[in-house]
């Protein structure tokens, strides 16, 4: 049996594998016979803490071997204060390097454990005093080097000892800033006081920091890339500020001078005059952009500031270059490609979803809008991508989420390059556990579950550079951005008399008004304010082509105000350029939508995707209406539902349909299919309400589509006409089925008529036998009487477009069996009826056009028009459908094809009534919906003309009155071949 008393704990329970742990931790006097040392436990669990506690206690072991005599103030330091313990552990177990800085110079762990330096500019300066050429760079380096151990331990600290201050992003890349402004300054003074001049020196330097130093962002190691700009002797001070990249580069960091003007072919250093006179005639787009970080850091303040005036109003003035967005999306592009293959996937850096995807966004976003909003003038990538977020220009989960991104990968890069001090941003490959080990532990994560600490990280790291790319690709790459710098500076200034002059030039009839509106729509401190104030200036260009600014301009503002409670609204307009682009077309054009769009927003999402708008199935649409109907018990919210889902498809039509995505056929498919499912949607929850009133259904109903609705050729402003036809239940009577189909049929027309905001859902039964003065319902075998004993031609005419659309399917059949011999009468139409089919068009010829309309330019009673066309379509239909099969069909286009394909017209002929029927009916949709009403007349001039004229496709930059000849000369040659067939005898 094993003696548990005798088991001696085992170093790798404190995270100890190397095999020397054991033995130096006794040579520490922290290990006895029997395990640890009761009283160091605190430093066994600190060092199990540390990133490396192998590494972190080798370090320890050196110290003590490098300085015997200061062992025991280590020793006791290590024991007793948590401090030292923990900002000492924590160094060594992450940086081969500083812990080789801390042994080779004993006695400089005391710099991790007592008062930190407050002033590193000036301890560096001190270092250097009174020195020259190497003894100066040693200085340097060893004064450098401990201050950036100061600042690790700062960072790495509470890794070991959590209860030490937890220094951030911002934190630690302030001081990493700071350290290497003080090494600039420190540097030059050497390269100075070497040049030995006059005093004072015949010429004055700065340095301007640029880059990640110069937003104050600095990484542990990295070049400083800097800008020198000077004044009197340039030959002395192009000497000193290479002396001073020497002595900073052999001491501390290199420095890079490659930003200057003209790169590394270009003079060391310039004149303020020769910087700006560079800029303003010669400079490349990427030279704005990394002017965007630049900032004094040594040298002359003054002269610094003085730079700063000079170049800061061109930095802000660059995104007014042409193709500037283009030109920086190409620039990111160049630099993935050099990304080696085989790296690209773990590359911090440059790679995709790296930092530099954070970095050519955020500064992309400064430049095009910080034009406009002097707060996103930042030098820091976080600050200003919280800017950017606080201002509205980008999401402020997007914001979030792209700072924490940057952050953790930033963290990592810190965590790789102090490990021995190297520049480097590759992560560690998959396979190497070890390095995702320490890599996962000094980055302060730990296991999850059955996950290592090196498997959370990984997925970590996947999960930041996948969500970095999502929102690189979909920032960077906005097309909005692209439309807000093709803006003038000068135009983002929406309130003063210069921008009404604009709105003038641009075509706003009443600038004034329109100052009005945007001063409603920006006025405030408000986020949503933000956003419009960055919206409007695209929005305004974008109304301004369209054929109605003015009015587009007030509808933008009514439906902005209509929906300011809804959180995605402005989203979707900053953050798809789509949307704002057609949404301005949409409202610059057609009066009917913003009324819907207030109603039915959610339509709004659609527009960024044409499949999504113009795709849906129209069979689907009317299923999911149906669905969604048959789920509310209580009739009004079965109506309201309905009707709901109608105006969200009819305005998704119209969307399409303007926008060019949906042709005409299909809109009026759409339409009819909608129209029919609200038809059968309300009559099914009708039947079932007025069967618990009447203590059951008394008999079945069918709704026959009459007209239009009939031929599923619905437009925006068409009626729906239709016959209600009903049929006894067993055991009911006929009095009994029609008095509860008619309260059925009552109710229907009458809910389905309520007054609303939404284009008016008539129920239209006029063409019933008997008209007007006829029964509103009959059941099926009172139709047949009538139809087989009273009814005239112009009622088989209607019976032509008649098909069920609602109700009873069977009874739906029934009823088209009946009528088909009235509307294919055995042997055609004998000369009689037709000279009355012809008396009939010409009464309605001259007696329904509207008086003052003009003939040419009505779309269904004028010249060539609907009406024209349908109505030689129909008598072609009663004198042949009955041999011809194929005739046989409600819908006027098949009719067309149909009757060319049997030799009944000439295939010219046909073309020309296909053409006139779709134009008009086209024109009489895009009217409608450019007024805001239902209208047949083709207007002759003004915007609305203009408006129906785009919205056919006529070109922008010809005059609209080509496109109303072009109507008038399709309806004159659908009228003559009217007059060659309707009359022929």
């Amino acid at each position: 049996m094993v003696d548990r008393a005798r088991i001696v704990p085992s170093t790798a329970r404190f995270g100890l594998t190397d095999g020397r742990a054991e033995q130096e931790l006794r040579a520490a006097g922290w290990w006895g016979d029997e395990g640890p040392v009761a009283s160091r436990e605190a430093v066994l669990a600190a060092l199990s803490r540390a990133p490396d506690p192998d590494l972190a206690l080798r370090g320890v072991s050196r110290l003590r071997e490098s300085d015997v005599d200061g062992w025991p103030a280590l020793e006791q330091a290590l024991a007793t204060d948590p401090v030292p313990r923990g900002r000492l552990l924590a160094v060594l177990g992450s940086s081969t390097a500083l812990g080789d800085f801390a042994i080779a110079r004993p006695g400089e762990w005391r710099r991790l454990a007592g008062k930190r330096a407050a002033d590193h500019t000036a301890a560096l300066l001190a270092a250097v005093e009174g020195l020259r050429g190497e003894e100066a760079v040693r200085a340097l380096r060893a004064g450098y080097r401990g201050l950036l151990m100061e600042v690790a331990a700062d960072d790495l600290g509470q890794l070991v000892e959590p209860e030490l201050p937890v220094s951030g992003f911002t934190e630690i890349t302030g001081e990493l800033t700071g350290l290497a402004d003080a090494a600039l300054t420190a540097a030059l003074a050497v390269a100075w006081a070497e040049a030995e001049t006059a005093d004072p020196p015949p010429a004055t330097l700065t340095v301007i920091a640029m880059g990640k130093c110069g937003g104050r962002e600095l990484n542990y190691v990295s070049d400083v890339d800097v800008v020198f700009v000077g004044e009197g002797d340039l030959a002395l001070a192009s000497r000193v500020a290479s002396r001073m990249m020497r002595v900073a580069a052999q001491a501390c960091f290199e420095v890079d001078a490659a930003l200057r003007p003209e790169g590394k072919a270009g003079a060391l250093v310039r004149t303020l005059e020769g910087h700006a006179a560079y800029y303003r005639r010669w400079a490349r787009t990427w030279e704005f952009q990394a002017l965007l970080k630049a900032r004094p850091a040594a040298g002359d303040a003054t002269l610094g500031e003085r730079y700063l005036d000079v170049v800061r109003p061109l930095v802000w003035a660059a995104a007014d270059r042409e193709n500037f967005v283009a030109d920086v999306q190409a620039m990111r592009r160049r630099v993935e490609r050099h990304v080696p293959a085989g790296h690209a996937d773990r590359e911090l850096k440059l790679g995709r979803g790296g930092l530099r995807d954070v970095e050519f966004a955020v500064q992309l976003l400064q430049l095009v809008h910080g034009r406009g909003d002097e707060g996103l003038r930042l030098g820091s990538t976080v600050d200003a991508l919280a800017a950017l977020g606080a201002g509205g220009y980008v999401g402020r989960a997007d914001a979030a989420e792209l700072g924490d991104s940057y952050r953790f990968l930033r963290l990592l890069e810190h965590r790789l390059q102090l490990q021995r001090l190297r520049r480097t941003h590759l992560f560690p490959e998959d396979r190497d556990t070890a390095a995702l080990r320490w890599l996962a532990r000094a980055a302060g994560i730990r296991p999850e579950g059955a996950q290592s600490e090196g498997d959370v990280l990984l997925a970590a790291f996947r999960g930041h550079l996948n969500r970095v790319r999502r929102l690189h690709e979909k920032l960077f790459y906005r097309p909005l951005l692209e439309a807000v710098a093709r803006v003038p500076t000068e135009a983002l200034r929406l309130t003063t008399k210069d921008a009404q002059a604009r709105l003038a030039a641009l075509g706003y009839a009443a600038p004034d008004g329109a100052l009005q509106h945007i001063r409603s729509l920006t006025t405030g401190v408000s986020r949503r304010a933000a956003i419009q104030t960055a919206l409007l200036p695209v929005i305004l260009e974008l109304l301004a082509d369209t054929p109605d600014p003015d009015g587009g301009l007030l509808a933008y503002r009514r439906v902005s105000e209509a929906l300011a409670a809804t959180d995605w609204y402005l989203r979707v307009l900053r953050d798809e350029a789509a949307v704002v682009e057609r949404l301005a077309t949409l409202l610059g054009t057609a009066k009917l939508v913003p009324d819907l769009i207030v109603r039915a927003p959610e339509v709004l999402r659609l527009l960024g995707d044409p499949e999504e708008l113009a795709g849906l199935d129209p069979d689907e649409v009317a299923r999911s209406l149906r669905r969604t109907v048959r789920r509310h018990g209580y009739l009004g919210n079965a109506v309201a539902a309905a009707r709901s889902l109608r105006r969200h498809e009819l305005l998704r039509v119209a969307c399409a349909d303007l926008l060019g995505f949906l042709d005409v056929l299909p809109v009026c498919t759409a339409l009819t299919t909608v129209w029919c499912a609200v038809l059968q949607a309300v009559l099914g929850a009708v039947i079932r309400a007025e069967s618990v009133a009447a203590d059951g259904r008394k008999a079945d109903i069918t709704v026959i589509g009459m007209g239009r609705l009939g031929g599923g050729e619905l437009g925006y402003s068409s009626d729906a006409d239709v016959l209600f036809v009903c049929d006894p239940l067993p055991g009911v009577s006929d009095a009994e089925a029609v008095a509860f189909a008619s309260r059925v049929a009552q109710s229907v027309r009458k809910l389905l008529g309520a007054p609303s905001q939404d284009p008016a859902l008539h129920v239209d039964v006029d063409l019933r036998p008997e008209g007007r003065n006829g029964p509103l319902v009959r059941t099926l075998e009172s139709y047949r009487a009538y139809y087989s004993q009273w009814s005239e031609v112009w009622e088989a005419q209607a019976l032509l477009r008649a098909r069920p659309v609602a109700g009873d399917d069977d009874l739906g059949a029934r009823f088209i069996a009946a009528i088909d011999p009235v509307r294919y009468p055995d042997g055609g139409l004998d000369s009689v009826r037709i000279r009355e089919i012809r008396r009939i068009k010409a009464r309605v010829d001259t007696e329904r056009l509207p008086r003052g309309a003009d003939p040419t330019r009505h779309t269904k009673l004028g010249r060539g028009g609907l009406a024209d066309v349908e109505w030689t379509m129909q008598l072609l239909q009663l004198q042949h459908a009955h041999q011809l099969p194929t005739l046989r069909t409600t819908s006027t286009m098949d009719g067309l094809t149909a009757a060319a394909a049997t030799g009944l017209i000439e295939p010219e002929d046909a073309q020309s009534l296909r053409e006139a029927w779709l134009l008009a009916t086209r024109v009489r949709n895009a009217v409608t919906l450019v007024r805001g009403r239902p209208t047949d007349q083709v207007p002759t001039s003004g915007r609305e003309l203009v408006a129906v004229a785009r919205v056919l496709g006529h070109p922008v930059d010809t005059d609209p009155g080509a496109f109303l000849d072009s109507y008038r000369r399709t309806m004159r040659r659908a009228r003559a071949v009217v007059e060659r067939v309707f009359y022929r005898d």
